[in-house]
């Protein structure tokens, strides 16, 4: 679907939730912008199938759990058939962060909490509306797609040896679409990488279940971030939804720092704090990797980055979701090297190698 030119009319959100107090806290929140419409609401999945086919809505909001057909079947067979993008709503039980996580792998663009009290419908307003103008401009993967770049065997970017002194830390920040891409480059770079640290939009809640089905899958250790938390090599950590990750020194290593600080470019965790840290705590030996993402959040960091010396990597923008942050980065010429997604583990492997071969020489 191509993106909705949102200067020449409204973009058609259609509501999916079994609850008709949450499609009503819903349609109320989307209907107060002056540039969306509700177009409908379903109950179920088969009543939105037939509401699709007769409105053709440019977004779709998503329960992961409803009667007849659950909100993950009917997005595989969404994503089969007529691919539109679909931000989910679900709740932070354990089974629906796993149904949640696996419907962003098959194509779903985003994902939100559900509200269930008066604060939260009040939170709902801002993150609801900016992220249906993220997911109306953004390309979803179709599930074939993913199904057959997942049925490859590994390719582990790292197979001939990785370089890197202690000093090197890798940094990675993404938005919409980010889920996929930081699992497809985790998957493909083994356990003797140097440390990782990675802000994902993400709510609260589901930033654990990301972190524990990525260690799950990924060759290197992952965790959620602590407080506190020393860096080493093999291991990445995910910002915690609403804490901001910032880098620190740590005698001759590093450390986590979390904090409940101001949303930054409307967001908590942000990339930019996460950036600016890195740039801080290791300047040169940092590398920041900014992937698909809606808004501006990680250019000002990466550009801090940049002039640190450090080695920056954005994302191109036919392998992006949303081609929204690494543009902004590289607008503000803080972008080093634009890769695909699929390349960007093997320049991971040569950009650390390549600096860990240089600073050897210098020695």
């Amino acid at each position: 679907m191509p993106p909705v030119n949102m200067l020449s009319r409204k973009i058609k959100v259609l509501i999916v939730d079994d609850s008709a107090i949450v499609r009503q806290i819903l349609s109320e929140t989307v209907a107060a912008e002056p540039d969306m419409e509700v177009v409908g609401t379903a109950p179920d999945a088969y009543v939105a199938r037939d509401k699709i086919r007769a409105l053709n809505p440019d977004v779709l909001t998503l329960d992961i759990e409803m009667p007849r057909m659950d909100g993950l079947t009917f997005l595989k067979q969404l994503m089969h058939e007529n691919p539109i993008p679909t931000i989910i709503i679900s709740t932070l039980g354990q089974s629906s962060c796993a149904a949640t996580l696996e419907a962003l792998r098959c194509g779903a663009v985003d994902v939100l909490a559900k509200p269930a009290g008066p604060y939260s419908v009040g939170d709902l307003r801002q993150s609801l509306t900016a992220r249906i103008r993220g997911a109306a401009g953004a390309r979803p993967r179709i599930a074939r797609d993913l199904e057959a770049y997942l049925r490859q065997e590994p390719r582990p970017a790292t197979a001939a040896g990785i370089s890197g002194d202690s000093s090197t830390v890798i940094a990675i920040g993404a938005s919409t679409g980010g889920t996929v891409a930081i699992q497809e480059i985790l998957l493909q770079l083994s356990a003797d990488m140097p440390p990782m640290v990675v802000t994902q939009h993400i709510p609260a809640g589901f930033s654990l279940a990301f972190a524990n089905r990525l260690n799950k899958l990924c060759p290197m250790e992952v965790r959620e971030a602590a407080d506190g938390d020393a860096l080493h090599r093999g291991l990445a950590l995910i910002a915690p939804g609403d804490y901001h990750l910032l880098l620190r020194r740590a005698g001759t290593g590093y450390a986590i720092e979390l904090q409940k600080g101001p949303q930054v470019c409307y967001q908590r965790p942000s990339v930019d704090v996460m950036f600016a840290s890195v740039a801080q705590a290791a300047g040169s030996h940092g590398v920041g990797v900014l992937l698909t993402g809606m808004g501006t959040d990680g250019a000002k960091g990466m550009l801090a980055l940049k002039r640190a010396g450090a080695a920056t990597i954005a994302q191109d923008e036919p392998s992006c979701v949303v081609y929204g942050m690494p543009r902004e980065a590289k607008r503000l010429d803080a972008v080093g090297t634009v890769a695909s997604l699929a390349d960007i583990p093997g320049v991971l492997v040569r950009t650390v190698n390549l600096r860990a071969n240089a600073a050897a020489k210098a020695m």
